[in-house]
């Protein structure tokens, strides 16, 4: 589904209780892409919320309800609250479980130790005490403990399909109803033991496995809670009033103590201050803000008081529109991640039928009903994807997560593996290797009449330059009905006459000769406002301070470097020979950067688009990874796969190694998740495996797995 049809469809979360394994989340997504009315479902696991959208004329949230029901999963719309209340009381819940399994392991051994080491000497009778011993133990500790299983697996199949609970819930039952019929018949062989150490070591998978999807869906939940729930706000007569954050409006005027959290974005009316704003802006040293600077939710008032204008609040704020960069991350799925849910997918009948091919087998051999039965239950238990599952998803989660200690959201989680096989970077200029602020060389020469009607037609404009010449006008009330044509300019008609701020080409000034054909790097704004009154304004840009140093070791990472720019051809190559880059063009239109884009991907290269205008939005949507700096125009960092916070251009090179890293585990983790089962089944299905020691090595290559993801993290 495209944006376009995203906007005209409604976003909803579910918190949805039940969904284990990834084989889970593909019947959900799956049942709900039959609906009409809905696209686009994504579960995510690590926050346990599903994300559709929908046209609320054809589906609404009840039916969404009701379908997932029907499907055997509790669902309601998602409140962040109750979801880490949920998350709560079933992370109490398996603890619980685990506590009693590993209880009962510990008494069903030591039982089991006696049997064994008195198998030639001990009586029948004694023998048969200590099984049911066992069994008293065993039994009513399995129901309780299997419940996170045995409940997800009933459900599963009451609503006619299959999950991974199913086959473990029938191994454990298995190894159970076949261990009390050795016992009452005073057989000599019982596997109490192996069914109470199952669970055991299944649980402590399913704890971990849990704990570390929930610390990494607190991630994106943290960052809302940053926001101040309660804020100080000015009423009509100037007395303070403590009111819920997300009442709060555009226009409002908020108080701000020193030492507190700022629970708005906003503008400072009053005060100065230091203001932490790492978690924006990825500076750690705090920044000294005056009258007139911007502030964010989320960040910390350190010294003065302050008094501030809020622009937004609630959901609107910037701290929330990470979070929700973050769970896009989390949501989006590359290659190896769908690969992945398929194989998930196709496991459940694939193992019930190696289970019973084994079982049928063994039968046909002559073996006892006992061995081919042990020898089934261990197929069921060793061919678990749990590793397969996790292959991936876990290695996007400490990659996503590390990136965003580093300055770097991730808009969405498959740029990881696009970005680690890119092999050509492409920068836009204005903006993006240079400073977004600048000055106006030539301001004294522009007569004052002429630069008030431009500065004022600049208010509408979302250009870095266009928002330096904005700060000259001293009327703050822009021109009305003014029109933006995306990469030329913006204009206006009044009494039969169009004033244009833009290009030279936008304004009709391509014969017009300025300093800046003999001048050295400047950027240039036209105006022309249809009288016969026109004006070049030449702007003085600063390159970022670690541009070389970043252009350097990308080019030693392996990247080609190219600069594709609508400034002017001349200022373009000024930077360009600066910096070392022999590929640039200027004075190009966002058609045109579309076109290069495109051509050097027709070559067979894999492009990084780096820019932060508008005129950039399309090019980063064409290029095969987008990269936008946090002072990019907000359609462009929606366009972007990354967004870098603060201003540095640093964390680029961070993005590029872990996102390689990353890529890297990606492909040894399914490679071993792939191998292990290659290897285990056979195994099993030979006879060379029990049921416990399934459940060690299915156990382990989780652990394995999620071991080797954690190596995508960084401390640089």
């Amino acid at each position: 589904m495209n944006s376009s049809d995203k906007q005209d469809r409604t976003k909803l979360d579910f918190a949805v209780e039940g969904v284990t394994c990834p084989a889970c989340m593909v019947t959900i997504e799956n049942a709900l892409l039959e609906q009409d009315g809905i696209s686009s479902p994504r579960y995510n696991l690590s926050t346990h919320r599903l994300a559709v959208y929908t046209d609320p004329a054809l589906f609404s949230i009840k039916d969404i309800i009701a379908k997932l029901d029907s499907l055997g999963y509790k669902a309601r719309p998602f409140e962040l609250d109750s979801a880490r209340l949920e998350q709560e009381k079933q992370q109490k819940s398996l603890l619980i479980a685990l506590a009693v399994a590993g209880f009962a392991a510990m008494n069903v051994i030591l039982l089991s130790v006696s049997i064994w080491s008195g198998a030639e000497s001990m009586a029948t009778e004694t023998r048969t005490l200590f099984h049911w011993l066992s069994a008293i133990i065993a039994i009513p500790a399995v129901f309780v403990a299997g419940q996170p299983f045995f409940s997800s697996a009933f459900k599963a199949l009451r609503h006619g399909h299959v999950n991974m609970d199913v086959p473990i819930s029938l191994a454990i039952s298995l190894a159970l109803i076949m261990s009390v019929v050795q016992t009452a018949s005073g057989g000599e062989d019982a596997y109490f033991d192996s069914a109470v150490m199952l669970l055991f070591f299944l649980l402590i998978g399913r704890y971990l496995d849990f704990s570390s999807r929930t610390r990494t869906g607190k991630l994106g939940q943290n960052l809302l809670a940053l926001q101040k729930t309660v804020v100080s706000l000015y009423d009509k007569d100037g007395k303070l009033n403590e009111v819920p954050a997300n009442l709060i409006e555009p226009g409002d005027k908020i108080h701000i103590p020193a030492g507190s959290s700022i629970g708005v974005d906003g503008i400072i009316l009053e005060g100065t201050s230091q203001v932490d704003s790492s978690l924006i802006t990825g500076e750690s040293l705090p920044q000294s803000l005056a009258v007139g600077d911007q502030v964010y939710a989320g960040t910390l008032n350190l010294s003065g008081t302050l008094k501030v204008e809020a622009s937004s609040a609630g959901a609107s704020t910037l701290l929330s529109e990470i979070s929700d960069l973050l769970d896009k991350a989390s949501e989006k799925r590359g290659h190896y991640v769908r690969l992945a849910d398929r194989a998930a997918s196709l496991y459940a009948p694939a193992v019930h039928l190696l289970a019973f091919l084994t079982l049928f087998g063994w039968l046909l051999a002559g073996v006892g009903w006992q061995t081919a039965m042990l020898y089934g239950i261990a197929v069921l238990i060793i061919t678990c994807p749990c590793a397969l599952g996790l292959a991936v998803p876990v290695v996007q989660v400490v990659a996503t997560g590390s990136l965003f200690r580093n300055g770097i959201l991730v808009n969405q989680g498959d740029a990881l593996e696009r970005m680690a096989i890119a092999e050509h970077i492409v920068f836009d200029k204005t903006g993006t290797l240079t400073e977004p602020e600048s000055s106006i060389h030539n301001i004294a020469d522009i007569p004052g009449t002429v630069l008030e009607q431009a500065s004022r037609l600049a208010l509408s404009s979302n250009h870095v330059l266009a928002k330096v010449l904005a700060k000259h006008a001293k009327s703050k009330s822009p021109f009305p009905n003014v029109e933006e044509v995306s990469g030329q300019g913006v204009h206006y008609s009044r009494d039969g006459l169009t004033a244009r701020l833009g290009s030279r080409h936008f304004c009709g000034m391509e014969d017009e000769k300025t300093d800046a054909e003999t001048e050295e790097n400047y950027s240039e704004l036209c105006f022309n406002d249809g009288k016969g009154h026109k004006a070049t304004f030449l702007f003085s840009q600063k390159l970022k301070s670690d541009a070389t140093g970043l252009i350097n070791v990308m080019k030693e990472l392996g990247f080609t470097v190219s600069i594709l720019s609508g400034d002017l051809p001349k200022t373009v190559a000024q930077t360009a020979h600066f910096l070392g880059i022999t590929q640039y063009k200027g004075a190009i239109n966002p058609q045109q950067k579309v076109i290069e884009v495109e051509k050097l991907q027709q070559d067979g290269h894999s492009i990084i688009m780096v820019g932060d205008g508008l005129n950039d939005a399309a090019a980063l949507q064409s290029a095969n990874v987008s990269v936008a700096p946090s002072s990019a125009v907000d359609l462009t960092q929606s366009a972007a796969d990354f967004v870098i916070l603060g201003n540095k251009l640093q964390p680029l090179v961070t993005a590029v190694k872990v996102s390689r890293q990353a890529r890297k585990l990606m492909i040894q983790n399914f490679i071993f998740a792939i191998t292990y089962n290659i290897v285990a089944v056979p195994l099993a299905i030979f006879g060379f495996v029990t049921p416990l020691i399934a459940a060690l090595l299915m156990s382990a290559s989780s652990v394995i797995v999620t071991l080797n993801a954690l190596r995508a993290q960084t401390r640089n």
